[in-house]
């Protein structure tokens, strides 16, 4: 996968970061889902750098990036945190201003970083998410047993850490398997490199931390917001999968129109993984959000 793409590390106060790019024109980054990596794009990478300065990197915790330790209140894998890896990325791959196409927790990520860093992001598109506060706030039966792993995840250590560590491959195959698609959505190949990478020493403690940072910390930084009255100002296109949870329990739309105020979207005739499921049509979306001009 992705072999014409070469391979980078950035170093950022002591966490290293391991990505892939390539083409030329305007720039994108890229960022995963969980319990992904930066392979979830290889079915569309290739022709978005056809067109654009493809970046992808693995989140930390995440792929062949470090996993540092968590720290107070999970504080080192605050969405803040991670999107300032983001744009240290972009930045030693010398690009001030790009866009962003990002999944599940790399699309949290890139709300922060979009957020925190506005001059930085002049497109933005999100894949299969509602903004983190309001799915909390307004979690349903429905949500909770469909999305067992936030609230399993967020559980004091070390019981998730260790469940996880007791076989990553159940794990991954658990997460993933029993969504719409199941696990015949993935390559083989994506696949095995998901689970190679669940199984990195570490992996699990960055995990956990990711969601406890997401019950926590980032939650006071939503409401910050809100309570400042900031809002997105750039461009912002959101995708849902039809047969998702996501579309199913929230109103996506509406929910991200009272976050920002450039805001096109719909579901889309798939489930959760996009990228994977239903790549034709995440790359004609992509081509004709991101090709407007800034």
């Amino acid at each position: 996968m992705l072999e014409s793409f070469e391979t980078f590390v950035v170093v950022r106060n002591g966490v290293r970061l391991y990505g892939r790019r390539a083409g030329r024109g305007r720039p994108l980054l890229l960022l995963h889902g969980h319990p992904q990596t930066h392979a979830m794009w290889h079915r569309v990478a290739p022709a978005l750098a056809e067109e654009f300065s493809v970046v992808m990197m693995d989140l930390r915790g995440y792929g062949d990036s470090a996993r540092p330790e968590p720290g107070e209140g999970s504080c080192a894998y605050s969405k803040r945190e991670m999107a300032l890896d983001a744009l240290a990325v972009m930045e030693e791959q010398g690009f001030q201003r790009f866009g962003v196409l990002a999944h599940d927790r790399g699309a949290r990520v890139a709300h922060r970083l979009a957020a925190d860093h506005a001059h930085a992001v002049d497109r933005l598109m999100l894949l299969d998410i509602a903004p983190t506060l309001a799915m909390y706030e307004q979690t349903s039966l429905a949500f909770a047993q469909a999305y067992w792993h936030w609230f399993f995840l967020i559980q004091p250590p070390p019981l998730p850490e260790a469940l996880i560590e007791s076989d990553p491959v159940r794990y991954v195959r658990s997460v993933m398997g029993k969504r719409h698609a199941g696990l015949a959505a993935f390559a083989p190949e994506a696949l095995a490199e998901y689970e190679r990478c669940a199984g990195v020493p570490g992996t699990a403690q960055g995990i956990c931390a990711d969601y406890r940072a997401s019950a926590g910390v980032d939650l006071e930084h939503d409401r910050a917001d809100i309570a400042g009255g900031r809002r997105l100002e750039m461009p912002l296109h959101v995708l849902w999968g039809e047969h998702g949870v996501v579309g199913q329990c929230f109103d996506v739309l509406s929910l991200w129109r009272e976050r920002a105020n450039q805001v096109t979207g719909r579901s889309v005739p798939c489930g959760h993984y996009i990228a994977e499921e239903a790549p034709p049509l995440l790359l004609h979306e992509a081509f004709e959000f991101l090709r407007k001009q800034p």
